[in-house]
């Protein structure tokens, strides 16, 4: 019997979180209780409190899952084979392009994000942090393969992810959509990074 409850609960957790996310994108967060993701599950709320403490602690599983899939994203482009330099281009423009289609593009998971700032902010300081981690990576690439010139690769990426903020961050690409400012677009900020990083000749 343990083996058989040990063997459900992962999945009974990962359904929870999938009918929340669901939930949370017709709903809207602040609309969505905890007694309707039981309901839409034909449970009873008391069973879902056993998966998870709180409606926080729900809203911070599915921010996890929708902040995972663009960490996968960014790793699976970090161990491709291949020059840095377009890998980095990639890597840059694939998450802006997921945030806008995943949180900006939606007005509901846009509410769940503003929340999770306020709310959870160690998720999203873990996700920017495998993030860089990911731009590191080709980084570090490419001053091995002679492309770039770093002399410190953590601190790089750093920079680079702070200077792509405008494009990751999922409230100030809404705000660059319904108030356009002065605005340079994605790919001639990642042409000046690049730049930023090209080895330079010594004389």
């Amino acid at each position: 019997m343990t083996l058989i409850t040990e063997t459900m609960e992962p999945d009974t957790r990962e359904r929870i979180l999938v009918v929340a996310e669901r939930l949370f994108r017709e709903l809207g967060y602040q609309k969505t209780t905890v007694g309707d993701i039981a309901k839409a599950l034909h449970m009873s709320p008391a069973n879902v409190y056993r998966f998870f403490d709180s409606k926080k602690a729900i809203h911070e599983g599915v921010a996890r899952i929708l902040m995972g899939e663009v960490e996968v994203a960014a790793q699976a482009i970090m161990a491709k084979p291949g020059p840095a330099t377009p890998r980095l281009r990639e890597l840059l423009s694939t998450i802006h392009r997921m945030n806008s289609e995943r949180f900006v593009g939606d007005s509901k998971l846009h509410e769940m994000v503003e929340i999770a700032m306020e709310e959870s902010w160690e998720v999203c300081v873990a996700h920017m942090q495998t993030v860089v981690e990911s731009i590191a990576g080709v980084v570090a690439q490419g001053v091995a393969s002679g492309e770039f010139e770093a002399q410190d690769v953590p601190l790089t990426a750093l920079c680079i992810c702070q200077g792509m903020m405008g494009y990751f961050h999922p409230q100030m690409i809404a705000q660059a959509v319904n108030k356009p400012k002065p605005h340079a677009p994605i790919e001639q900020m990642i042409d000046f990074l690049l730049v930023g990083l090209a080895t330079r000749k010594h004389s």
